[in-house]
């Protein structure tokens, strides 16, 4: 995977402050808003930007399982992150959910 070596390039890496612009990060909820982070790299963040927030979750895993949390995100995000983490889209909730309001509108 992509980000195997993510012990060794996530040393004294931040997450952008830019990608989250509105929120005040000398008391950001890390933990309470991993979805929100998450969201945001996905869409918008840099490579260091995922190295940090995989050291901040404690893991691939841990960033894996906010990931599948994720209520909101692109077609292409979400090929995007199923590939990149390995992450079967069924198990995506974005992508649940998409299949789900695709399939109400079809009726």
């Amino acid at each position: 995977m992509y980000f195997d070596d993510w012990n060794k390039k996530s040393k004294n890496k931040q997450i952008s402050r830019s990608l989250l612009w509105e929120y005040d990060m000398d008391n950001f909820p890390w933990q309470k808003m991993g979805t929100t982070v998450m969201q945001r790299i996905i869409e918008r963040g840099w490579p260091d930007d995922f190295y940090a927030a995989i050291a901040i979750y404690g893991g691939i895993e841990n960033t894996k399982n906010i990931i599948k949390q994720i209520p909101v995100l692109s077609a292409k995000n979400i090929a995007f992150v199923s590939l990149l983490f390995d992450i079967p889209k069924k198990e995506l909730k974005c992508y649940t959910r998409k299949q789900l309001r695709e399939q109400h509108l079809s009726f």
